[in-house]
């Protein structure tokens, strides 16, 4: 892709993502919604190849939709309310609209069908930015909405998203759709806890970004779409295969790594306001996860690749990709846990 078009849609990224943060007026963070959706859609289809086409294609009407259920959402509150800020949405029928949609927006269970086979259609550096940074702009908005909705129905959208996202992945052999149930799963981990304590939303979704961020650029330095490939990546570079292992146990959320943190700050806080069977399914949600995370990491370490190869083995030539953000994530995504204490008092 050309280098100035590929920079005018990273930017309009970046500004419809900050037009949604700024703003308090419903229809200007409808607008940063649209510029964020139709910035990746000319980054998705880049390589024409049909799945790329046919996954911008239901990314494109999934976004839609939920862009249009905000707008409906939003003129009803104004309709009966008489108000279009933010955080008055007081409506009963407009707020479940408008969780409903941002849920579509962002793949919570049970509107997560298009999630993984969009993701499957996509390269891995899309596949990074459809999984952190579009994730940002509908989550403020949920966040902001959140004192708004119904505790049981938050509570509600959040189990149904760690099971299914636990759930689902134990099946799989690509790894992209395995990374997208990950990422539904962490999502429910984030809304659960939304009500409560939204300073441990915001650290679960800091922490799930560098975690996918180093997952993602790994896969791609390998240049690793199956199961199957990664059972060859240890050959090639066994440095690298040791730090992603750790980085999948820690997307697992295994002590004493960063992404035990927040599992375990949340489901202290679940505690704490007296849910002891929520808590009990969010953590035995976590070990379906863990599972196939541990599937992961069985065929990177423990497997030698049988001689009749089906996949054709990638050329060892020197990779072009920079490898400092990936270093800077891998790093951030194992060593946090120490840093415990001090994250916390920042974001008490």
């Amino acid at each position: 892709m050309n280098p100035y078009v590929l920079t005018i849609l990273l930017s309009s990224l970046g500004l419809g993502t900050t037009l949604t943060f700024a703003s308090s007026h419903w229809v200007l963070a409808w607008m940063g919604l649209e510029v964020n959706t139709l910035a990746i859609l000319p980054l998705m289809a880049q390589h024409h190849h049909p799945r790329a086409v046919e996954a911008t294609t239901k990314y494109f009407l999934t976004q839609a939709t939920a862009a249009a259920m905000i707008l409906f959402a939003s003129t009803t509150n104004a309709w009966l309310v008489g108000e279009w800020d933010i955080n008055n949405l007081s409506h009963p029928l407009a707020t479940t609209l408008a969780i409903a949609a941002l849920a579509l927006k962002i793949g919570l269970a049970p509107v997560h069908f298009w999630l993984p086979e969009v993701l499957q259609g996509l390269d891995l550096l899309t596949g990074l930015i459809l999984s952190t940074w579009q994730k940002l702009a509908p989550f403020a908005l949920i966040v902001q909405l959140a004192p708004a909705i119904d505790p049981m129905l938050l509570t509600m959208l959040g189990l149904a998203s760690t099971l299914v996202g636990g759930w689902g992945g134990l099946n799989q052999t690509q790894l992209r759709k395995i990374l997208a149930y990950s990422s539904i799963a962490h999502m429910g981990w984030m809304v659960i806890v939304l009500q409560y304590a939204p300073q441990l939303t915001l650290l679960a979704l800091g922490t799930y970004i560098f975690m996918t961020s180093a997952a993602f650029l790994t896969l791609k330095l390998s240049s690793a779409t199956k199961i199957s490939t990664l059972t060859m990546a240890w050959s090639k570079s066994p440095i690298m295969v040791t730090t992603t292992a750790l980085v999948l146990l820690s997307l697992g959320g295994l002590p004493p790594l960063t992404g035990f943190m927040p599992k375990w700050l949340i489901l202290q806080e679940l505690a704490k306001q007296g849910l002891p069977l929520t808590a009990t399914i969010m953590a035995l949600a976590a070990l379906l996860s863990l599972y196939f995370y541990l599937r992961l990491c069985y065929a990177m370490t423990l497997t030698m690749y049988p001689n009749t190869v089906n996949s054709i083995a990638p050329w060892r030539t020197r990779s072009t990709q920079l490898t400092m953000p990936l270093a800077i994530t891998t790093t951030i995504a194992l060593g946090l846990l120490p840093l415990t204490p001090g994250i916390l008092l920042m974001v008490n």
